[in-house]
């Protein structure tokens, strides 16, 4: 079967990207940006990336792909507050508009429970988006979920952020609110599950696990797997805007997506019906079976996908352009340092830095920096990373996001998305030179007028000792013998 899939850069999309290649089907892949497109391992045809951007309508010339359905996984909550909205609307009524000049039979797409009276602005836009995609005039299939759990999963980093950190929360009404959450592994069975059946043209399904639990349950029961003793004290006078600020500080969270979720968790999010449970014969995995398949991901180190992939403080679809490091214009602190031990050891190093590895020199600094960085609107260090020991572009490190991770050219390019008043990057090379073996680093800045450069000689005296022993720090690594 011929496949159209778009969100493949996001957390859902790159997981059903994998599995559909593994059944056997071809996948035709819409992105923003082509060099985001991580192709997964896969012994079979390659999927087709084609660069689109939804706000636009899409060109006559790509009528005739000949898919047979299209997976619509396109969802803008984290990258705005207000302006999300508008901006699905849109996106929807171009794809719509496209997929009804095609010979496309099916379009499935993933929305989320929305059975209250009263709608979070959230919950309101993707039913919007339900009603603007049956205008295609193809068979649609939606599915709504609620939580979905799973390693990289937003919801799922939330809880764990909380109850690995905090011995005691005491947090707001709002984690009383039921819910039903489900497991990433449910949910792509049930996607793929959903492909040319007859039994689901048309119709809407809700979609959620074995229990109906409140978000203070699901916090305990993630404590009780990992075996700690947490406590949760609930109180009712935090406001919406204090307890998106709360879980902007305390979790890896953007604060726009703090915002969208504290104002969806004030609505209950519980399945009305289990009609497709029965159509597709899909046992449901338990909340606590899908955490520990969850956790067993990021203990083996093999997380497919992380929320934080799909995000980006600046524009997502404009990021790629900051692929060339500009030559003028600019301050920078470039070094290099001979490498003595085995290179292939110290780029190791380079691709395992930032997250739990830290920065390798005056960790306590990057620490401060993400926790300013946090108090002015940015990202903070609290992202981390995807995988321990692999990169790829488009991932999120701390408050980093990598454009290029090139191991067989031996460089590693990072650009930043924390708050600063310009443009930075920070570049690691491995060279090959007629006197040895070098490691090259290179912080780059673009400032952004006086205050730009202010900032970059305010803090040179901490760069020069910084960059110096981090790049020592990195080099240095002896042989065992």
């Amino acid at each position: 079967m011929k496949v159209l899939l778009t969100g493949s850069t996001g957390y859902i999309g790159r997981r059903l990207m994998q599995q559909l290649l593994d059944d056997g089907h071809e996948v035709i892949c819409f992105v923003r940006n082509l060099e985001r497109l991580v192709l997964p391992d896969h012994e079979g045809p390659r999927p087709q990336g084609f660069e689109i951007d939804l706000l636009k309508p899409i060109s006559n010339e790509l009528d005739d792909l000949g898919f047979d359905v299209a997976f619509y996984l396109v969802h803008s909550m984290s990258t705005s507050i207000g302006e999300f909205m508008d901006e699905e609307a849109r996106s929807a009524g171009n794809f719509a508009d496209y997929i009804g000049r095609t010979s496309c039979q099916q379009i499935i797409y993933l929305s989320g429970i929305c059975n209250s009276k009263k709608l979070s602005r959230h919950l309101q836009s993707r039913k919007n988006v339900e009603d603007i995609l049956k205008k295609s005039g193809k068979s649609v299939t939606v599915l709504r979920a609620g939580i979905i759990v799973g390693s990289g999963s937003a919801s799922f980093e939330i809880i764990r952020d909380l109850m690995e950190k905090m011995p005691l929360v005491v947090a707001p009404m709002w984690v009383m609110t039921l819910c039903q959450p489900i497991a990433i592994t449910n949910v792509i069975r049930y996607l793929t599950g959903c492909m040319l059946n007859p039994h689901t043209y048309n119709d809407t399904f809700d979609i959620g696990g074995a229990e109906i639990l409140s978000y203070k349950e699901m916090l305990l029961q993630y404590a009780e797997v990992r075996g700690l003793k947490r406590y949760i004290g609930v109180v009712p006078f935090i406001s919406p805007r204090i307890s998106s600020y709360w879980l902007y500080f305390v979790t890896s969270t953007s604060y726009y997506l703090a915002v969208n979720l504290v104002d969806s968790m004030k609505v209950e999010v519980v399945c009305k019906d289990n009609r497709l449970r029965e159509i597709l014969n899909i046992p449901p995995l338990t909340y606590k079976e899908a955490c520990r398949r969850a956790l067993e991901r990021i203990n083996l180190d093999t997380v497919q996908s992380s929320w934080t992939d799909a995000v980006s403080m600046k524009n997502p679809s404009s990021l790629f352009g900051y692929l060339e490091v500009p030559d003028y214009g600019i301050l920078r602190d470039h070094r290099r340092h001979k490498i003595t031990g085995d290179p292939e050891k110290v780029l190791n190093r380079v691709f395992a830095i930032g997250g739990e590895t830290g920065w390798y020199y005056a960790d306590w600094i990057w620490q401060a920096r993400g926790i300013i960085d946090k108090m002015v609107g940015g990202v903070g260090l609290r992202r981390g990373r995807r995988s321990a020991t692999e990169l790829r572009p488009g991932d999120s490190l701390d408050f980093w996001r990598v454009l290029i991770a090139d191991r067989e050219n031996k460089r590693l390019l990072l650009f930043a998305e924390m708050k600063v008043p310009g443009e930075a990057w920070l570049e690691f090379r491995i060279v090959n030179r007629k006197d040895g073996i070098y490691l090259y680093q290179t912080a780059t800045f673009m400032p952004k007028g006086l205050s730009g450069r202010l900032y970059w000689f305010t803090l040179l005296p901490i760069h020069l000792l910084m960059f110096q022993q981090m790049i020592k720090a990195i080099a240095d690594v002896k042989d065992k013998s």
